[in-house]
Order: structure tokens, then sequence, then C-alpha cells
């Protein structure tokens, strides 16, 4: 049971953290910069702990580019304030990933002409046979230490943890909590939640502030994640951009 709950922890912690750190901070806000060399470290650290779920970044970027341009309109890609449940909002999130990924997305600008692409990585991550061997070792690490079946039904999870993450975000992030600021949206704070999700349920205050690397604001609030991107700039691995 130890090495299940450690497994499950590590998963999901490590998954949230390069959803954060790479895929939002680093793609779609340019945070921080980095060498070529980290960059593709960190990219394919994205496809080791993503796994089965992954993300592709450049994707990514431009569908969060989407989401803060359109927030909480009929444009935005998932906001809880027009799609009925987080179903048809995961939904809509996949189809505009998709579109994105295909290079059929007809609103692509200047700033997806910026990003990074790696296609060699890319097709390989994104196939059915790196996802299903990443989908098989999470069964077979299972098989191997649950101590009974129950504990399976977290299998799904690992199957889908980098979209799981960014629905509950998606729809939390702008349905529950306080509010820091009037941004003309329906962003949210969920403070206790962000234990989870390494700084991501500031929404709020990241809409206000959607550049800064630092997403709590008030003397009460702590971004996780935070520090570690200090640690990283003083250890000259990523360099903040100024005034973040």
């Amino acid at each position: 049971m130890v090495f299940i709950i450690t497994f499950f922890i590590l998963h999901w912690y490590s998954s949230a953290f390069i959803q954060s750190f790479f895929q939002h901070r680093y793609m779609a806000h340019k945070m921080f910069t980095m060498s070529k060399f980290w960059e593709k470290f960190f990219y394919l650290l994205t496809v080791l702990f993503q796994g089965s779920s992954f993300l592709h970044p450049k994707s990514y970027a431009i569908l969060h580019h989407e989401h803060h341009t359109h927030s909480d309109t009929e444009h935005d890609p998932h906001s809880p304030h027009v799609f009925k449940d987080i179903f048809s909002l995961m939904w809509n999130t996949k189809r505009i990933y998709t579109e994105i990924q295909q290079g059929s997305f007809k609103n692509e600008t200047a700033f997806a002409k910026r990003l990074m692409a790696w296609p060699t990585v890319d097709n390989i991550a994104h196939g059915f046979g790196l996802r299903f061997l990443f989908a098989i070792s999470y069964v077979a690490f299972y098989i191997k230490f649950a101590p009974n079946y129950w504990w399976f039904l977290l299998l799904p999870i690992h199957f889908l943890m980098g979209p799981i993450h960014g629905a509950f975000i998606n729809w939390c992030g702008h349905k529950y909590g306080y509010k820091n600021f009037d941004n003309g949206d329906q962003s949210k704070n969920t403070f206790f939640w962000d234990l989870f999700f390494m700084g991501e349920c500031f929404q709020n205050n990241h809409h206000r502030y959607p550049c800064r690397a630092n997403f709590a604001v008030k003397w009460y609030e702590f971004d996780i994640l935070y520090p570690i991107i200090i640690s990283l700039s003083k250890l000259r691995i990523i360099r903040l951009v100024h005034g973040t």
C-alpha cells in the first residue's frame, strides 16, 4: 500500500509541476527564459511526468492563450459559465486542442509562431505506442504492489493525469472561491485546493497579473511553485523576466 500511495503522490505532483512550470508559466506566458538545453530537458520531463496523458506544450500554450484572450466568454475554450458540466467543458477543450495539434485551428496568431516545437518528440509522445507503454507500466506497478483490486480505481487518474489537472483548474478556478480583483471575468482563488495544484488555483490573481511568476498576492497566500522557481533562478537554470 505504501508503494502505491507514494507512486500516486509522485505522479500527481510531478505532473502538476511540469504543467504549471513548463507548459503554463514558460510556454504560455514566458515568465522566465532558459537555454535550449534546459528547454529540451524540461520538454522531455513533460513526456516522462505526464506519460500517457502527455499534452503537446505548443498546443497547450495556444489553447491557454485563447483562454486568457476570451476569458469566460462564449469563445473561451473552457469556461464553466459557458458549458453546463465539466464533461462538456473537457470535451470542447479536447476538440480545440486537437485542432491546434493537427494544425487546423483557424485562430493561430503570431504568438503561436514564436513557440518552441520539437516534432520528433511530439510525434512519439503523442502517439498511441508510447501512451500505451506508459499505461501498461502503471498497470504493472499496481499489479505488483497493490494490496487489493480496489486500488486499481486510481488507474484512470494516472491515465488522464494532465487533462484531469486542467479540468479541475479550469472548472473550479472560475466557479468557486474568492476574488482579490475585478478582472472582468469570473476567475477565482481557491486557496485550500492549491495545496494540490502548485499555485494554479490562484486564477483570479493570475488573470490580473498574467506574466507574474508568483501567483500569490496577499500576505496569507502561498504559491507552492514559486520558491522552486526562485531556486532554479538562483541556480541559473532559468532567468526570471524583469518585473515578475
